[in-house]
């Protein structure tokens, strides 16, 4: 072809695409564009409702603690064990540790890639260890859900984070597995982005009950 004819092509049809990312094997489940957006689409429409669902529960329970705090003379602020601050480092290090690892894969680093989502990943399971370290603490101080109502409502809203968190966890995990086998297909590129993204939600939804903790409990 010319040089005019495919300068021509270009204006018309846009400049050639590059070709697939090599190296991440299959497993990107076939289909055409089309069928992979509307899949990319759906997901993205689960993680919305999830998360949806996520906020409206914590805020219940965060009404809930408000007003039971602001009617009754009996709420006494529990003692904070110190390593929630130390959980707080860890998740917050998890979720740097994802992002690098989305990074590394748009830049086609698979090693890179594999490593930081390991690592953000053990992080994870890292964090819920030292929350059954804090309940456990909790429990050698006397101080048990039936304690007070500051007590009950800590328990209650650490424990929901903590189940979400597993569910977080799980998919960390699945991605993990799928890298670590090369099997990381174009599908499931949105795997990796809807767990990256319920995982930062998880994390900014840890902040805030730390500052309710602390401010408020």
């Amino acid at each position: 072809m010319s040089m005019s004819g495919s300068i021509t092509h270009d204006i018309i049809h846009g400049p050639p695409r590059p070709p697939a990312e090599g190296g991440w094997g299959g497993g990107g489940g076939g289909g055409s564009d089309g069928g992979r957006g509307a899949f990319r689409r759906a997901s993205f429409t689960g993680l919305y409702v999830l998360l949806a669902a996520s906020i409206m529960l914590f805020a219940a329970f965060t009404s809930a603690m408000v007003v039971r705090r602001g009617l009754s003379d009996d709420w006494v602020s529990m003692p904070k064990p110190p390593i929630l601050l130390v959980n707080t480092a860890v998740l917050l290090a998890s979720s740097l540790a994802l992002e690098l690892a989305r990074r590394a894969l748009r830049s086609g680093g698979r090693a890179k890639f594999n490593a930081w989502w390991t690592g953000g990943t053990a992080l994870g399971v890292l964090f819920l260890g030292g929350q059954a370290l804090a309940w456990n603490q909790l429990n050698a101080a006397s101080v048990f859900i039936s304690t007070n109502p500051s007590s009950s409502f800590f328990y209650v809203l650490t424990v929901a984070h903590a189940v979400h968190l597993l569910g977080g966890v799980s998919a960390l995990f699945y991605v993990d597995v799928q890298a670590l086998r090369l099997s990381l297909g174009p599908a499931k590129r949105t795997a990796i982005d809807i767990s990256a993204i319920f995982w930062h939600f998880l994390d900014g939804l840890w902040l805030y009950l730390m500052v309710l903790f602390y401010v408020w409990g």
